[in-house]
């Protein structure tokens, strides 16, 4: 059933994602043994309603029922919210047809470790916050360059190449700036572990990305000489230069007008079928990459607490197949890994011989890290969420990884965050995540975090999205004290202003709003998120 989870496709990240082979394959066998009994398991509840889709057997829609098709049940229960969905579970358990279940997490202790940013770390944030904002308005100045949008008028050329390039722009910038928090929770974090392991106890941290692709681009760009003299410091810095070398615009378009009278564009080629690009645009992007090469670089979270404990005190279980570790004599050098390196790793940490252990999504599906009455190392786990990431069910599943039954004590949990507002943004997809998950496993929103978040926490609700529309509308009548309405539309990139002088009707998500305050300079987001909350 998890498998086939995505069978309905939905909404990903750049626009309508299709369905899953999987999950079509296994609603086609449903409906192909219509006389066979089935019985739907899963070790992940559903943590969006569109989750669902597969369990065609169930009767939540169809003929005699409230839903005509799946489609209707989804729309229905989305605009319902977390309370339909509590009210499908609790249905669904009156009729015998569904049970769920959850291990106790009676005697599991949370404890929020949160990081205050330092003045300098404020500085190398507000240093890429500034270089954010350059890259924005080059973007626009490239656009208008390159055809794609009428820099006098304002008027939209190619919408589909103004889009793409908008949105490979505004998820690359939120990846970074998600990047640069994960690193800069290090001066927290590296002690907080120091002084477990003085304790007596284990340290486990989950994170989700490792900076694989990362290396790979660095090491392909490296000559033998190079290769043999390693000195590589991967950075978040990475993502801005890759941006703008390979999705920044510079491709010429030429305008034609089509047959409806309307202004178009499409990219240009020369005699030889080469794209021709853009000079002014491609002046514009090599300046940035010089500007950009002079700012601070900030360390990648994983190599860096390896580095600092070294490689015979850290088991990691991850995905990637390489990592650059440091000899003793102070020399960077690969080391390869398998996927046998991985089942090493957990079997050295679950005898005690390594006492800190890091696992990624990729590295921490199907295996268990608690303290097992079976085996030798039965010291508390310490468990940090250093990195939620986007998916709910991956971080609970994480957290489960270190909680189990038959285990001599239960862990600690203790996410780590930092004093940077915008930080919410990710907190808050987890924590609306886990009510969805709660209500349509358990019948309770409440349940699906076990307390691990604050109600609070969720800024996709009704009272938050209200919220939103009231600040919008206090920002334009200019009762803020953090910010004016011009500076506002101009920093983040948002048009808000409607067409008779108002505000447009259209207003941005709480999701957009939050992307976008999140590259804005530390001192003015925490006063933006304050007023807002």
């Amino acid at each position: 059933a998890h498998e086939m989870a995505g069978v309905a496709g939905g909404e990903g990240r750049f626009g309508a994602t299709k369905g899953s082979e999987q999950g079509i394959a296994g609603v086609r066998l449903q409906n192909l043994a219509p006389r066979a009994r089935i019985l739907y398991a899963s070790a992940t509840g559903a943590s969006d309603v569109n989750n669902l889709a597969y369990a065609t057997r169930l009767g939540l829609w169809g003929p005699q029922t409230a839903f005509a098709d799946r489609r209707a049940f989804v729309e229905s229960l989305r605009r319902g919210g977390i309370a339909a969905m509590e009210l499908i579970a609790r249905d669904l358990k009156a009729q015998g047809l569904y049970a769920a279940r959850a291990l106790s997490f009676a005697g599991v202790e949370y404890d929020i470790l949160e990081h205050r940013l330092s003045e300098e770390q404020i500085a190398v944030y507000n240093a890429y916050a500034d270089a954010w904002a350059i890259i924005h308005n080059n973007l626009q100045a490239a656009l208008a360059a390159t055809r794609v949008t009428d820099g006098f008028s304002g008027a939209t050329y190619n919408s589909g190449a103004k889009a793409a390039a908008l949105s490979i722009f505004e998820s690359t910038k939120q990846r970074f700036f998600g990047q640069i928090l994960l690193s800069m929770k290090l001066p927290s974090l590296i002690p907080a572990i120091a002084a477990d392991l003085a304790r007596g106890d284990c340290a486990v941290v989950q994170l989700v990305s490792t900076s694989e692709a990362m290396l790979d681009r660095a090491l392909a760009d490296l000559s033998p000489e190079e290769r043999a003299w390693l000195d590589i410091e991967l950075s978040p810095r990475e993502f801005l230069v890759d941006y703008l070398t390979a999705a920044f615009p510079v491709r010429q378009m030429r305008t034609y007008t089509d047959d409806s009278g309307t202004v178009r564009s499409e990219p240009m080629i020369d005699e030889a079928g080469q794209p021709v690009l853009c000079r002014e645009a491609m002046a514009m992007r090599d300046q940035l990459l010089e500007q950009l090469c002079a700012l601070p670089v900030v360390g990648s979270a994983l190599d860096h607490i390896i580095g600092h404990f070294g490689t015979e005190a850290v088991a990691e279980v991850t995905g990637r197949s390489r990592r650059i570790v440091v000899d003793a004599d102070g020399r960077q050098r690969i080391e390869r890994r398998s996927a046998r390196t991985n089942l090493a790793e957990t079997d050295i940490f679950m005898r005690g011989e390594k006492r800190i252990l890091i696992f990624s999504d990729a590295g921490g599906t199907g295996r268990s890290y608690h303290a097992s009455l079976d085996a030798p190392n039965q010291s508390r786990r310490i468990h940090y969420l250093l990195e939620p990431g986007w998916r709910a069910d991956a971080a609970i599943q994480g957290l489960g990884r270190t909680h189990r039954t038959h285990q001599a004590c239960p862990p600690l949990f203790r996410p780590v965050s930092t004093d940077c507002r915008g930080e919410r943004r990710f907190i808050s997809t987890i924590a609306r995540r886990l009510d969805s998950l709660g209500a349509l496993t358990r019948g309770q929103r409440q349940t699906g975090g076990q307390g691990l978040f604050d109600p609070r926490d969720n800024l996709e609700s009704d009272f938050a999205r209200e919220s939103l529309d009231q600040w919008f509308r206090l920002l334009f009548q200019a009762k803020l004290q953090s910010v004016h309405f011009d500076q506002f539309q101009a920093l983040t990139g948002l048009n808000l202003a409607g067409e008779g002088g108002g505000l447009t009707e259209t207003l941005p998500t709480i999701q957009r709003w939050l992307n976008r305050i999140l590259a804005l300079r530390i001192d003015l987001q925490n006063a933006i998120f304050d007023e807002y909350l």
